[in-house]
């Protein structure tokens, strides 16, 4: 975040909120074989038990960023006739005993699939500081930048069968190559950014350019990318290698970003909004077999008028959450995505003179579903004013071993290797939060 003088408005601006943007690479990239399964040669091993074996080892990530930090109490832990709990009442939910927002009236329904955690205890409470800190897990400082979360999935997993991006990140605003959130992996595994869910720009062969003429071209760049890798870093050169590769294979599923495939129904369950469009377009590249997708909604930094804009954006937050819950819950999906919907920090309990809630990463809360978790449950606790913890507190690093443990991933043993120096992939005082694991 820019530094503040005391004469600024305390309240965030729009730019306290920009990320830095690349551009992605592969303007004229060409193509590449058709990905999936069939592609690789292992139509003749899809035996139905076979191929249900495949797909329960193809864990997968539903990251939901709400960028700017959703209030714990009118979310996932109300405080409803208290000195800090605002207008809104708490509802029942699927699950007998637990009640979030009434803000959140489908969620609900669901609750009987999720695993609310309601006992986080951060400890940076600037957007600039946290952000990076909450989705890299905030390890020991080792003197390296670690990767974010997505990055970590896509390096320790791959990007899977379907060779698409590992990790894509579906955003509001531009698009691009954020090779930043790789940290010290390297620029390759970093996200691929789809701008309002848009294809990067120039992904169509120019008429003028053949089939045959593509190929030609593209083997040639690859016997120049070749030679330019002798004597390079391995990291750069791959990189570069990566982007171009990535480049052809989307220019061969143009469909994933094809929104006229979406039923009405679905349109309207997910809703028109923002945040309704993307997370429908998050689901069909889950649905492709896209490792790590990561959905984001901006605009919750509510320093004024708090509760009418958690009136505004609770609704739609609820109503595509709780949709692709329900699918990924129908499909059968639920079993092999990992779910996460979570902020920086949430807000502080007592409210401002600009009738809002600034940021408080002392006590708050995230909610999950899917792969490797126990469901319809709440583990941690606050105080009655919902001002502290009351359990057992968790910082995120408690939440990186949580999720990768949900992922089938030894935290305890499992560890990076930054030019041959071993490093833990989670922070290795912490542990993970055994009460939602299965």
């Amino acid at each position: 975040m820019a530094s503040r003088s005391s004469a600024r408005s305390p309240l965030c601006t729009p730019a306290d909120h920009q990320w830095s943007r690349r551009r992605l690479l592969g303007t004229a990239a060409a193509s590449v074989g058709a990905a999936g399964l069939g592609a690789a040669g292992l139509g003749g091993l899809f035996q139905p038990a076979i191929g249900a074996e495949l797909v329960k080892k193809e864990r997968q990530v539903l990251f939901i960023w709400i960028d700017g930090g959703m209030s714990q109490l009118e979310s996932w832990d109300p405080k409803p006739n208290t000195l800090f709990g605002g207008p809104f009442r708490a509802i029942r939910t699927s699950v007998p005993g637990i009640e979030i927002s009434e803000l959140m009236p489908q969620t609900a329904k669901q609750m009987h699939h999720l695993a609310i955690v309601r006992s986080l205890c951060t400890q940076d409470n600037s957007h600039s500081a946290g952000v990076a800190r909450i989705q890299r897990g905030d390890p020991k400082n080792r003197g390296v930048t670690y990767p974010y979360f997505g990055s970590a999935v896509s390096k320790l997993m791959g990007p899977g069968e379907s060779q698409l991006p590992a990790y894509v990140w579906i955003k509001p605003g531009s698009g691009g190559f954020i090779h930043e959130d790789a940290g010290f992996l390297g620029p390759q595994y970093g996200a691929l950014a789809f701008g309002d869910g848009k294809p990067p720009e120039n992904l169509l062969r120019p008429d003028s350019m053949t089939a045959d003429e593509d190929s030609i071209r593209h083997a040639l760049r690859d016997r120049l990318n070749q030679r330019y890798a002798q004597g390079r870093r391995p990291l750069v050169s791959g990189a570069n290698k990566y982007v171009f590769d990535t480049a052809r294979t989307l220019m061969h599923r143009r469909e994933l970003f094809d929104e006229s495939s979406f039923s009405q129904r679905d349109r309207q369950r997910y809703g028109t909004h923002e945040i309704g469009r993307h997370m429908l377009i998050g689901r069909k590249m889950l649905e492709a077999g896209v490792r790590f997708v990561k959905v984001n909604s901006y605009g919750w930094d509510t320093h004024g008028d708090n509760f009418n804009a958690h009136l505004n954006l609770m609704p739609k937050f609820d109503q595509a959450f709780s949709a692709i819950i329900e699918d990924l819950a129908a499909s059968g999906m639920l079993d092999h995505v990992l779910v996460i919907a979570m902020s920086e920090f949430g807000r502080t309990p007592r409210i401002n003179g600009h009738i809002g809630r600034d940021h408080w990463p002392e006590a708050w809360s995230l909610a999950m579903a899917g792969c490797g978790l126990k469901r319809g449950l709440v583990v941690g606790k606050t105080n009655a004013k919902g001002t502290f913890v009351d359990s057992e507190p968790l910082d995120i690093g408690s939440m990186f071993h949580t999720w990768f443990s949900a992922l089938g991933i030894d935290p305890h043993k499992t560890e990076y290797l930054n030019n041959g120096q071993p490093l833990p992939i989670a922070h290795d005082d912490q542990h993970a939060c055994t009460e939602v694991l299965a």
